[in-house]
């Protein structure tokens, strides 16, 4: 490849909501945290590391008796409330601002689980009712 001697027409995304192949033996549900496992593959948000946050399930998918990318699972990206962690990984007002880690596809917490968890994305808010959090590709 060479670098552009004209002007290009490039194409482009909105990038909002990404159709995910969804992995094999997982279900994910509606509302959920989603991740991309190490092979590219959508799974419902757990405590593992090496796992990379795409969003939030738009819709239940069931994979449970499929193979890799059987099924696909519309995930939107953008600011999204989840359940707060407890105890020392509860987040506070203090955190905002800060990197929030994946506890299980409902739930954030301050800390990555002495090195246990992958990040979930940035956190913008955190009221009563749980944390606001800014995630996405």
């Amino acid at each position: 490849m060479t670098a552009l001697t004209k002007d290009r027409n490039t194409p482009k995304r909105i990038g909002e909501v990404f159709h995910l192949p969804v992995a094999a033996s997982k279900k994910i549900f509606a509302g959920s945290l989603v991740m991309l496992n190490a092979t590219g593959y959508a799974t419902p948000g757990a405590t593992a590391t090496g796992q990379v946050c795409a969003g939030r399930a738009n819709e239940q998918v069931d994979n449970s008796a499929g193979a890799d990318g059987d099924l696909f699972v519309d995930v939107e990206q953008g600011v999204f409330q989840f359940a707060n962690s407890a105890s020392a990984d509860e987040i506070t007002a203090a955190e905002i601002g800060d990197t929030c880690y994946i506890v299980d596809d409902q739930t954030v917490a301050k800390t990555d689980g002495t090195s246990t968890r992958s990040a979930a994305g940035k956190v913008v808010g955190v009221d009563a009712d749980g944390v606001w959090v800014r995630m996405g590709l």
